[in-house]
């Protein structure tokens, strides 16, 4: 069964790329979140969908490489044998 075209995915436009539009460097912190919630809020819910499925593909990425990273390590183990002395 085939499914609408309206339903397929679809190539999303450069607006939608990045959570954060408007970042300004300069600007303090009460002012970067007033900005933040404020794009929060004014934002499409196509919009909400994207950020949130880059967000969840991010996370999924760096656990994937801190999972890679620790089992590297774990393969080399080492262990000094037991030596025991009995005094008399």
């Amino acid at each position: 069964m085939e499914t609408p075209k309206s339903q397929q995915e679809k190539p999303l436009p450069p607006s939608l790329a990045s959570c954060r539009k408007n970042k300004k460097d300069d600007a303090t912190f009460l002012e970067d979140l007033k900005d933040h919630i404020d794009e929060f809020i004014n934002a499409s819910m196509e919009e909400h969908k994207t950020c949130f499925k880059k967000s969840m593909q991010k996370m999924f990425r760096m656990s994937k490489v801190v999972a890679e990273r620790s089992s590297a390590t774990q393969e080399v183990e080492s262990s000094l044998p037991l030596r025991t002395t009995v005094a008399e």
